[in-house]
């Protein structure tokens, strides 16, 4: 994690841009794709020009081997309360797109669904945290920059 925020405080570009290119990584992130992860991460951030490595770091700081089957758990209940399906118990021995589509539409839907839903909720707060937090993290080094030079 310290890694993580070392590398968010050092990216260039303006508040805005990263805080986009944050919330668009979470977005994709989320979404239960992940062997286009990087490559939508890529597509999207040339499409809406907002900073890349944000992007990426968005994705990957909720899309890791830590948090995969928590999102893809998640995910499914949530895409089966939206359908209207009962409960039931979801078994995934590889968390891999092609995996995912053997298991059939009648796990693929609900996750898609889930997956969507939960990226939508989650990526609103995303770009207002980061953008908070990168326009407070360079006030306050802009602050200390100006209390240096002056004698």
């Amino acid at each position: 994690m310290q890694n993580f925020y070392q590398q968010f405080l050092s990216l260039k570009g303006d508040p805005t841009s990263i805080a986009c290119g944050m919330a668009m990584g979470v977005f994709v992130g989320i979404t239960p794709t992940i062997p286009f992860h990087t490559l939508m991460v890529v597509v999207f951030g040339f499409l809406f020009k907002i900073n890349l490595t944000s992007a990426y770091l968005g994705s990957w700081l909720v899309c890791n081997p830590f948090t995969i089957p928590l999102l893809y758990l998640g995910e499914y209940q949530i895409g089966r309360y939206i359908l209207g399906r009962g409960e039931s118990e979801l078994v995934i021995r590889e968390y891999s797109f092609s995996a995912l589509l053997q298991l059939g539409w009648d796990v693929c839907a609900p996750l898609l669904i889930g997956g969507f839903v939960l990226a939508v909720l989650v990526t609103v707060p995303a770009y207002f945290l980061s953008y908070r937090f990168i326009s407070a993290v360079r006030k306050n080094e802009s602050h200390e920059i100006c209390s240096a030079d002056t004698p």
